[in-house]
Order: structure tokens, then sequence, then C-alpha cells
């Protein structure tokens, strides 16, 4: 009399192996990773406009209404400040005019003709310490260093009636363009 084994075949094996890999390969898929983390660094870039516009009508309030400016080498006390003209944010006053769109990215920062982007970063020290840490860079391309062209992702104008509008340059996953008016 034999009594009978103990275990599984190496087919019930590779059958159980086959499933749970097509199991997985569903919820990967249901998942998608990189959309999930394409949609957490566009909520970053959408609170990173609020905090610059708050922190300029912050400074504003707090110094009579006056924009924040810095002045230029130049003596031009506009050449540097929260004007009619879009200004990219950054943490120098040059090197802004060299920026590209990232691969994967949407660039919604490209003006039409007449309506162009000043070259030069509007380097908001003012705000820096006392309103916001630091002017943010892009959570995805460069962020926080700012001396790579791509962390330079912010726009700032100040419009018609001393309204102030701060654009978010770049989005993932056909997300539309961050922009807030205050």
């Amino acid at each position: 009399m034999t009594t009978p084994r103990k275990g599984f075949t190496l087919i019930e094996l590779l059958l159980v192996i086959g499933i749970i890999a097509i199991l997985a390969a569903i919820v990967i898929v249901a998942i998608n990773p990189t959309r999930q983390l394409g949609q957490a660094r566009n909520a970053q870039r959408n609170s990173d406009v609020n905090t610059m516009l708050n922190a300029i009508w912050q400074y504003a309030i707090d110094n009579d209404g006056s924009m924040p400016r810095e002045f230029a080498d130049t003596g031009d006390s506009t050449a540097d400040s929260v004007d009619g003209t879009w200004r990219m944010l950054g943490g120098a006053t040059t090197g802004c005019n060299s920026v590209g769109t990232p691969t994967g990215a949407t660039n919604h920062c490209v003006m039409p003709v007449g309506d162009e982007i000043a070259t030069d970063c509007l380097n908001l020290r003012s705000l820096s310490g006392t309103y916001v840490v630091s002017v943010p860079g892009d959570p995805r391309w460069g962020s926080g260093n700012s001396n790579t062209a791509n962390s330079k992702s912010l726009y700032v104008v100040k419009n018609d009636g001393s309204r102030v509008t701060v654009r978010g340059c770049y989005t993932e996953g056909g997300a539309s363009m961050f922009e807030v008016t205050r």
C-alpha cells in the first residue's frame, strides 16, 4: 500500500503564478501610478500658484498697497517689479530667457506676439523669509534649484485695476493651466 504524496505538481504551481501575474497586471493598469504622480505634481503646482499670489498680496497689505519690487542695476525702479509685463519668478534676475518645455509637459506660458514674457526673472527676495520660504520651483523639472532653467515655472503680471495674476507654466497629463487672479 502506497501513501499519497503531499505537495503541488509543477503544472499547478505555474497555473497559480500565471493567475497572480494577470491579476497584478490588471491592478497596476487600474491604479496607473504615472497618472497618479502627475496629478499629485499638478496639485503641488496649483498650491504654488496660490502661495505666491498670497505672498505678493500679503506684502502689498503690509506696505500700504505697494507691490514688491527690486531695483535693477540700471536705476529703473520698474525694471524688476510686479508690473504690466509677464515676468518669470525665480531666484536670480538673469538667466530666464532660455526656458524650454520639459519633455512630457504642456507649457501654458507661451505668449502671443506682442505680449512676450520678459527675459529676466522677477526675483522677489523681499518676500523670502517673511511671506514665503522661497520662490517655488516645478515639482518635477527642477524643484528648488534656482540655477536650472526649468525651476522657473511661475509667471506673474499686474493687470489693469491693480489686480495681480500668477500663472503656473507646466502641467502634466493634459491638465488645464493653473492661473489665479486677485
